[in-house]
């Protein structure tokens, strides 16, 4: 049986979970490799070894590090300072800043995303926009920096699609979704998408787009070809991220306002149960990442300087990793996989 579904008929059979802190994971088949996390409080970037479950190292980062990219090798971590005007590229398995990418005009990056053509693409918040920034090319390693303009408040959150032709972008302030054109270089359209729309993911397959409306309490699908909105959901308390797992087979919102994880089946777009991790707002939880393999998700708890690793094929909180002063933005690089029996 795929193992999602499996995860999915174990999220009907429970609503609320718990386990102690502990940076261990003797009952469960540890993950190898690196999680990285952005320390907001601090500006620092945390290397987390999965295996251990310790902080390693920290490395500097600009002002307000938010959320985090990692290249299509694996190799490189990008972060953006949202407090700055730039991102820094980290190498990963030396746990070192190598490069720092001024985005003049942009200003106030937040989403980031790494393009398998090279292309690390940014919202730019403070100047209404997205920030595109070239591969390194030329004797001198050098890169193009390009905008496109949402014209609306609040750019916060972007999705590319599979096919790199389309960036879709919550704007937070203006209440839409902004659908821009990666070829032309242009706005398509901006979408009603609520109150407060920040969350935003894609499918993997490209088809839909599913936007969490913070404020209103409800995920917004858009079909990613003809735009149009296929359907609302309600949500948890205040979904401020949402996740596809890597199958595309199920939805999960971060519910700041419950301290909790929504499940939703992508097909049938209905609820599947809750994971419930600390439990309340004053765990200022945030953002939300799938391991590659989809087995485990990584939840950021903001107010609590750390973050919960969930079992999504037994649906259940597993280990907590310390990480530094509000620790936010994910990237993760697993290593080894972590079930060779199948």
């Amino acid at each position: 049986m795929n193992k999602f579904a499996i995860a999915l008929m174990a999220a009907t059979l429970f609503t609320s979970c718990s386990v102690s802190a502990e940076n261990s994971a003797a009952d469960h088949e540890a993950m190898s490799g690196t999680l990285l996390v952005g320390n907001k409080g601090e500006d620092t970037l945390s290397f987390i070894d999965l295996a251990s479950g310790q902080d390693i190292s920290r490395g500097d980062t600009g002002k307000n590090p938010h959320e985090v990219a990692i290249s299509p090798d694996g190799q490189l971590a990008a972060v953006v300072s949202y407090g700055a005007e730039h991102i820094d590229i980290f190498e990963v398995a030396a746990q070192r800043k190598i490069e720092t990418i001024a985005l003049t005009p942009g200003k106030s990056p937040h989403g980031i995303v790494w393009l398998d053509d090279g292309r690390i693409v940014a919202s730019t918040e403070g100047s209404d926009s997205i920030t595109i920034v070239s591969p390194p090319s030329g004797e001198s390693q050098t890169r193009e920096v390009t905008q496109i303009s949402t014209g609306q408040k609040g750019s916060h959150m972007l999705v590319v699609t599979p096919d790199k032709s389309r960036a879709f972008v919550s704007n937070m302030q203006s209440g839409t979704v902004s659908v821009l054109d990666l070829v032309e270089g242009s706005k398509i359209k901006d979408l009603p998408a609520g109150t407060e729309p920040e969350g935003i993911a894609i499918t993997p397959d490209g088809k839909t787009v599913w936007v969490a409306d913070r404020r209103g309490d409800l995920m917004r699908v858009f079909d990613a070809d003809s735009l149009d909105e296929i359907t609302t959901i309600k949500t948890g308390n205040f979904p401020i991220r949402v996740a596809i797992s890597p199958d595309g087979k199920i939805a999960v919102t971060s519910n700041l306002g419950d301290g909790a994880l929504g499940l939703f089946d992508v097909d049938t777009r209905l609820p599947k149960g809750t994971i419930k991790l600390g439990g309340s707002r004053e765990s200022a939880q945030v953002t939300i990442l799938f391991s590659p393999d989809g087995k485990r998700l990584y939840v950021a708890e903001t107010g609590l300087n750390r973050i919960a690793e969930v079992d999504m094929i037994e649906g259940k909180l597993i280990r907590h990793f310390t990480v530094g002063k509000n620790g936010d933005g994910l990237g993760i690089v697993q290593t080894v996989e972590a079930d060779q029996t199948e």
